[in-house]
């Protein structure tokens, strides 16, 4: 989804489970030198060095979060050095994880076999990374919002094509459901909200239109394409996107799971329409292992050297000051190292891979899981971490070495993929990032880190408008009203002036909801009180009925949402599937309230002219009216009404 809620962990440890969850790994815990040869991947037990680290932290990160299973591979010097399946890939029936035939939905890292096929299609001639997109599209075009400013090929590997965020309803809970891919692009294409090429913004449309450019070249099924000329030529015998899977592949299915009281229960809405940005998408360790070891060793026998140079080379930066991306693939830099990752989360889902070129290792690590409070979401990038940190050590800045003022940099700030349509702009509302200015040229942060027990950060500023965490080695920067972090290349965040700050909005919403709540709980009781005094006209009644009833909508319209948002681990399922009811009754309840409101205002102006109550009552409902418009109207503002 847009921006996952800031969950915070409730649970460190799993009591008595941990033996449980560990016994039920496909890989023995004995420290006693053990192999064990599967398809004929080689998984050791008890490993040591960079498979050991990895190993030990998957398994705590299993029995720390609730999460049923998992399975990594670790490429070191061109072969793999750890495999291994962890916990189960089923919580109801107990079936472990084996690291070789258990498939698990890849998400977002599918998008990095989009940029492989794309990247095919370059060296054949049949694609021109420079070329309007709209030259190979004939089924539809993409709009020309912005003349003289083309969506290229290049805009769509770089997540620079500048299309709106919009992902409610995109996924499917049965492969039956999926629709072919160009006609769900035609159906769904979204606003352009910028010139390409100006800021990379994680774009799941760009992506699926990559794709569905390679279909149009070759003729081919996207998913077929890929099986011929990039899963077979690699080995990858366990991985498709084909949506319903092969028999063969299906029954080896880890399922998608959520914590949910003492229980797991299982997530869907794995499925959808643009298979290229990982939808249906699954795969074994193992066969993401192949895929790893190739780029490391030059791209053979899919990609050229030059090919894998492209990929892996920096391509573009929301800062020239901070890591960029290449196609698809993230640069960061860690411990003074530059690596290249991906992550991809789908419900019950997350996977992250990361390449050390220079190293010649690579890791890729995929959870069957949402984790307590949605903490894997978070888990693979721990592993990324410490994968980084077995190769070296850097330390981070303790103080300012420039002291130019930082107080410009002061305010809050909202996400580049805040969706400027959908009711998920409603994220903007409790997500946005605040920077407070402090003494010694430093910063504090809030809501900037991907880490669900991350609360503020403290940055010391190393040259004008670029700062690095103090006691960490993430950075940040500031350009032009914009701020970038180097951990996420592939988003920007956008200064708001004062009239747009979440905060100020939330206040609004609170001070006006509680004004027509109270008013819905008394109104009545003052009814029955006085009863209908004789003479009163109807128009005054039905004054007060219309105001009752805006009242009461707005209340239910907020308990609606805060029904939708309390699991934010079920939230993220719901929508991307959009089946949610809620999703249809916030903003129905707030249309009809806006019409009801409507009528208040006329209502409004009557009682005064027709002097229909006392002062005190016409000053209590043009008051009641104005808290009505001022929430609806910064309801409206974050598209929660209809």
């Amino acid at each position: 989804m847009t921006k996952r809620l800031r969950p915070r962990l409730r649970h460190l440890l799993l009591p008595l489970c941990v033996p449980l969850l560990l016994a039920a790994g496909t890989g023995p815990a004995a420290a006693a030198p053990e192999t064990r040869t599967v398809a004929g991947v080689t998984a050791q037990a008890a490993p040591s060095g960079l498979a050991g680290a990895v190993d030990s932290l998957v398994r705590r990160q299993l029995a720390e979060h609730r999460i049923p299973g998992a399975s990594v591979v670790v490429v070191e010097g061109g072969r793999p050095v750890l495999t291994r399946g962890y916990g189960v890939a089923d919580a109801a029936s107990g079936t472990p994880v084996d690291p070789a035939r258990t498939g698990f939905f890849l998400a977002s890292d599918a998008k990095l076999f989009t940029a492989v096929a794309v990247l095919q299609q370059v060296e054949r001639g049949h694609l021109d990374l420079e070329s309007d997109v709209n030259r190979y599209l004939t089924a539809f075009k993409v709009r020309d919002t912005y003349p003289g400013h083309p969506v290229t090929v290049r805009d769509l590997l770089t997540h620079t094509a500048g299309f709106d965020n919009t992902i409610i309803g995109r996924a499917a809970t049965r492969p039956e459901d999926v629709r072919p891919l160009g006609e769900s692009l035609a159906a769904h294409q979204p606003r352009r909200v910028r010139p390409p090429g100006e800021v990379a913004s994680y774009d799941n449309y760009g992506v699926a239109l990559a794709g569905y450019l390679v279909e149009t070249v070759t003729g081919k099924p996207f998913a077929t394409y890929l099986d011929r000329e990039v899963l077979r030529p690699l080995g990858m015998t366990r991985t498709s996107f084909a949506q319903p899977h092969a028999p063969a592949i299906a029954a080896g299915l880890a399922r998608g799971h959520r914590p949910e009281g003492g229980r797991q229960r299982v997530q869907d809405g794995q499925y959808g329409d643009w298979s290229p940005t990982g939808a249906g998408a699954v795969s074994t360790a193992a066969d993401m292992g192949r895929l790893l070891r190739a780029l490391l060793a030059g791209g053979g026998p899919v990609l050229s050297e030059r090919s894998v140079e492209a990929l892996t080379k920096r391509q573009f930066g929301n800062d020239d000051r901070l890591p960029g991306l290449g196609y698809i693939l993230e640069e960061r830099v860690r411990d003074g190292q530059r690596m290249l990752v991906k992550d991809g989360d789908l419900p019950g889902f997350h996977g992250n891979l990361a390449l050390l070129p220079d190293r010649d290792a690579a890791v890729y690590v995929v959870y069957n899981g949402d984790g307590e409070d949605g903490t894997a979401a978070y888990a693979g990038q721990e592993v990324v971490d410490r994968f980084a940190d077995h190769f070296g050590t850097a330390a981070g800045a303790r103080r300012s070495v420039s002291l130019a003022d930082v107080a410009p940099y002061e305010g809050e700030y909202r996400s580049t993929r805040t969706s400027s349509t959908e009711l998920t702009r409603v994220s903007a509302l409790i997500g946005s990032v605040r920077v407070s200015a402090g003494d010694g040229a430093t910063l504090t942060t809030t809501g900037l880190s991907r880490d669900p027990e991350a609360g503020a950060r403290h940055w010391v500023q190393l040259s004008p408008g670029l700062f690095q965490e103090r006691g960490g080695q993430d950075r940040i920067a500031f350009r032009d009203g914009r701020l970038t972090i180097a951990s996420d290349a592939s988003v920007s965040y956008e200064r708001l002036p004062w009239y747009l700050s979440p905060t100020l909005h939330q206040q609004v919403l609170v001070g006006s909801l509680g004004f027509l709540a109270l008013t819905v709980l008394v109104l009545p009781v003052a009814l029955l009180v006085r009863r209908r005094r004789p003479g009163t006209p109807a128009g005054a009644r039905a004054a007060k009925l219309l105001l009752w009833t805006s009242g009461a909508l707005i209340t239910a319209a907020t308990v609606c949402f805060v029904l939708l948002a309390a699991d934010p681990n079920a939230l993220n399922r719901t929508i991307i599937v959009g089946d949610s009811p809620l999703l249809k009754a916030v903003p129905a309840l707030t249309g009809i309230a806006l019409a009801t409101t409507g009528a208040m205002v006329v209502c409004a102006f009557l009682s005064w002219r027709r002097r229909w109550w006392r002062v005190t009552g016409r000053v209590h409902y043009t008051c009641s009216t104005l808290a009505a418009l001022v929430f609806l109207g910064v309801a409206a503002s974050y598209r929660l009404v209809g």
